[in-house]
């Protein structure tokens, strides 16, 4: 894919020093040129500016007005102030009215360039996070489109409502990642290092996030359509991986302990990947918040040489046993256990417990969609899963799957 170059603005009443930029940075970025704020903001309102360098004394317009009004233009437009003559009042005006940095004349061509780097850095972040924003907006409206058609809702209903328990939690985790962004961006007036990574990484877990929603939607509209894709496999370590961190972020994993036991040796299992994320994304939640005290989960993943024997398997008050007959139980298997040591589950619920809107949780703090939804993923797949608990000790879900040649394992 093409990289556009970036756009850097020059703005300096003096031809010498508007040059002396131009030949610095023209093989870098598109170079713009104005000898006057007038003609600065005339060029930033037909195209989008990236970066500009203002000289802050200029005939008409000074350059503290031409940010001002640059900023107007596009907030994000980043502005490296330069100047002869610098005072204190001066410099705290440019930097309250948004200026990325502020350096004198004669420059250094090293600072100068490090400078405008860093300032680029910034404005491409800020064009991620607007563009995720963007993606995310666009498919909330198109859920709400979806959503609207009357006979759909009908006849549907229960599926919309599965689609919004699915979809909620990615678009939580997108939507603290974006305050942590922009908090950080607050907080700094320059984009390197330590927290240049930081907000590098943030970023990629957006992109993550608003393509699992993504994957979510197109699930359901393939369920719509009754189209399956029977191909679909992902790495069971790699799957590991993304939950762990979705987990990481999670406002209930905050003082409990959470350990994740990968394969030995990765292999793939045949499941969507969104699917069997969101499936050990429900289990785990569950288990975190399970009681209210400090408390541990623990997600495993075993490979088993062997069948499963399933008449050992007896459903009873303490433990079930879901899709026996629709099971792949042929070997190799995976098994992916989440255990916590929490209160464990009465026996009147484990009855019920996959039934759609059932929930062990306090009111309003459960919708009672994400066992079931859990339940009908890993059927699709063929797989199956155990559930074993002891009132007052804890639970273990395990999910078991047919495994597949490690060398198809996939990312999402």
């Amino acid at each position: 894919m093409e990289t556009i170059p970036r756009v850097l603005l020059i703005v300096d009443d003096e031809e010498g020093p508007r040059q002396s930029l131009d030949l610095v940075f023209r093989d870098l970025y598109t170079t713009l040129l104005a000898s006057t704020g007038e003609e600065a903001l005339r060029i930033a309102g037909t195209r989008k500016i990236d970066t500009a360098i203002v000289d802050i004394r200029m005939p008409g317009i000074s350059g503290v007005e031409t940010l001002g009004k640059l900023k107007e233009i596009d907030p994000a437009i980043e502005v490296v102030m330069l100047t002869a003559f610098e005072t204190l009042d001066t410099a705290r005006k440019a930097l309250r009215l948004g200026a990325f940095d502020y350096l004198s004349k004669p420059f250094e061509i090293p600072a100068i360039s490090a400078s405008i780097a860093h300032a680029m850095e910034r404005r491409h972040v800020s064009d991620r996070i607007l563009d995720s924003d963007r993606e995310l907006n666009g498919l909330r409206q198109s859920i709400y489109d979806h959503k609207m058609g009357e006979q759909m809702a009908r006849t549907k209903g229960e599926i919309y409502a599965s689609v919004i328990h699915d979809i909620n939690r990615p678009m939580t985790v997108i939507s603290g990642f974006i305050d942590i962004i922009n908090h950080n961006i607050s907080q700094v007036r320059r984009l390197e290092g330590a927290n240049l990574e930081e907000l590098k990484s943030h970023l990629s877990q957006i992109t993550r996030q608003v393509d699992a929603c993504i994957n979510i939607s197109h699930r359901f509209l393939g369920f719509f359509r009754k189209q399956r894709d029977q191909s679909a496999e992902v790495s069971v370590n790699h799957a590991l991986a993304d939950l762990v961190e979705l987990l990481r972020v999670h406002p209930s994993a905050k003082n409990n302990q959470l350990e994740c036991q990968a394969l030995e040796m990765d292999c793939a299992v045949v499941i969507n990947g969104t699917d069997l994320i969101q499936s050990l994304l429900n289990l785990a939640i569950n288990g975190l918040q399970s009681v209210a005290k400090p408390h541990s989960v623990k997600i495993a993943a075993t490979r088993l040489d062997a069948s499963l024997e399933l008449a050992e398997f007896i459903e009873g008050p303490v433990e079930r046993f879901v899709n026996r007959e629709g099971f792949d139980n042929t070997a190799p298997l995976i098994a992916i256990s989440v255990s916590d040591d929490g209160g464990g589950i009465p026996a009147d619920v484990m009855k019920k417990l996959f039934d759609t809107y059932v929930t062990t949780k306090s009111e309003g703090k459960g919708t009672g969609l994400g066992l079931a939804i859990t339940q009908r993923f890993v059927k699709e797949a063929g797989g199956a899963i155990h559930l074993r608990t002891e009132p007052g000790r804890g639970t273990t879900f395990t999910l078991y799957f047919s495994a597949k040649s490690s060398r198809h394992a996939g990312r999402l």
